[in-house]
């Protein structure tokens, strides 16, 4: 089960900073992190381009040609194809560069450019794509590595939809599944103004006709299996996209509801096409690093008492309460006694057997732990108790916003502090790492970036008979989270 994290140090529509966070980041360019579809749907990071297939209403067709245009400018020197399984509106066709009536243009693919296929254009809309030349149609994309973008559903132009037996008609090829929903239905009647087969839209949520929308109805609609999730081929990333936040309202209801969303799909995205201000909500892990032998104290330092509890204990729990999902905990050095600390708590315990080799196994083998849906990890040393809850969830918070590749503290506006958040793009390079090192040993291959934060505790860890009593004389207060 993921558990929602307050939003509550992201833009001002989610409410005020932490005290003492802000954020810092040095030499960006501003087209390589604004936060617009393309990046948040992390197509910067695609090795070759999927297919992506666009459903739902309030912005799928802009969504879909947003990508389309991005994708066409990163790579100049290929097509994009773009189709449709749905009607297509007449006046949306000059979206494209080029459109290719199926079964009726002699096709001949440019070498750049948005070029749409859709069927006959009649009544003022263009006739889906049959079955038979979509398949043509993505078999040409992956002989030639163009990226395909499908529309798979149709709204009337309305907020919101719900779908009737046979949609939304999504191939089976579908790698990746965008369902939209446009926010400026909340707070309006459910009725066929604001939402396209309102009466369905009525059954799967138990809302009834003329009643407002909450954003709990749409909640209910969206993790529904015969709402949003309609269709979705069973191995196709999902992604919600929550569009028209263009309100600090309706900006505040998409960040409560999209970390909500996360035990159903891949990731959220909140925020507006048209303002290009989106977040990207992901699950982020907590990897406890704890398999050390602690030989510069001379005892395990995972099992030492602070307040009633053991460090690595401390450490996990604080994890959980943050929010993190899921939280790993990685031993070597006296396992079981380790494991005896944490096994009743709900977290995933791997083991380590070569913790002496150091530290870079233990960050492999946290990360070979988490599943493929995790957009980034927090690392956490288990000789850090005093580390609070807020710090990460700042750090997590920030990234949402930002999509740094790497994210840490900055102490007394210098001095690197931990935890530090690694950004999924960074886990190959940990991966590779090798000997006595941490996750600093590839800082200088990535962009890093700051979080300052007003609290020295978090320079400190125990490493000293020394340090542990200046730990045990720390005022400390549990956050419950």
């Amino acid at each position: 089960m993921v558990k929602a994290l307050p939003l509550y140090d992201l833009p001002s529509a989610f409410g005020p900073p932490l005290p003492g966070a802000g954020f810092l980041s040095y030499n960006y360019n501003e087209r390589e992190t604004i936060m617009n579809i393309f990046r948040a749907l992390r197509l910067d990071q695609t090795p070759s381009p999927p297919v992506l297939c666009f459903t739902g209403s309030g912005g799928k067709t802009t969504a879909m040609f947003k990508v389309a245009r991005l994708w066409a400018e990163r790579n100049k020197q290929n097509a994009v194809f773009v189709a449709a399984t749905t009607h297509l509106a007449a006046w949306q066709i000059p979206l494209a560069d080029r459109h290719i009536t199926v079964g009726a243009d002699e096709i001949r693919i440019p070498d750049e450019g948005v070029v749409l296929f859709t069927g006959e254009t009649e009544g003022g809309r263009t006739k889906p794509v049959d079955e038979n030349s979509l398949q043509w149609i993505r078999a040409v994309s992956r002989q030639k590595n163009i990226p395909l973008l499908i529309e798979a559903d149709g709204s009337r132009q309305k907020p919101l939809k719900a779908p009737a037996e046979h949609e939304p008609p999504i191939p089976a090829f579908a790698e990746i599944v965008v369902h939209v929903s446009g926010l400026s239905a909340l707070g309006k009647p459910l009725n066929e103004e604001n939402i396209h087969r309102a009466k369905i839209f009525s059954d799967l949520t138990g809302l009834a006709m003329g009643e407002t929308i909450a954003p709990q109805t749409l909640l209910k609609y969206l993790t529904h299996p015969q709402g949003a999730l309609k269709n979705i081929p069973q191995n196709a990333k999902r992604i919600a996209l929550l569009n028209q936040a263009e309100t600090p309202e309706l900006l505040s209801s998409a960040g409560r509801i999209a970390p909500q969303l996360l035990n159903d799909f891949d990731a959220g995205i909140v925020g507006s096409l048209h303002l290009e201000n989106l977040q990207l909500i992901e699950r982020a892990a907590g990897i406890v690093l704890a398999a050390g032998t602690s030989s510069r104290y001379g005892q395990p330092k995972q099992l030492l008492d602070w307040n009633g509890k053991s460090l690595v204990r401390q450490v996990t729990e604080t994890a959980l309460r943050s929010g993190l999902e899921p939280v790993v905990v990685v031993s070597g050095f006296r396992h079981a006694d380790i494991e005896s600390h944490l096994r009743d708590l709900p977290i995933k315990l791997t083991h380590n057997p070569a913790y002496a080799q150091g530290q870079a196994t233990s960050i492999q083998a946290g990360l070979s732990a988490l599943p493929q849906n995790v957009g980034s990890a927090v690392f956490l040393l288990a000789d850090q108790p005093q580390v609070p809850v807020e710090v990460i969830r700042a750090l997590v918070e920030s990234h949402w916003s930002e999509r740094q590749t790497i994210l840490a503290p900055l102490v007394l506006e210098e001095k690197r502090a931990n935890p530090v958040l690694f950004d999924r793009a960074a886990f190959a390079d940990l991966k590779q790492l090798e000997g006595d090192v941490g996750g600093r040993a590839i800082f200088d291959k990535h962009r890093v970036s700051y979080l300052p934060w007003h609290d020295d505790t978090l320079l400190f860890d125990v490493d000293e008979p020394e340090d542990y009593e200046k730990l045990k004389g720390m005022k400390w207060t549990e956050n419950k989270g």
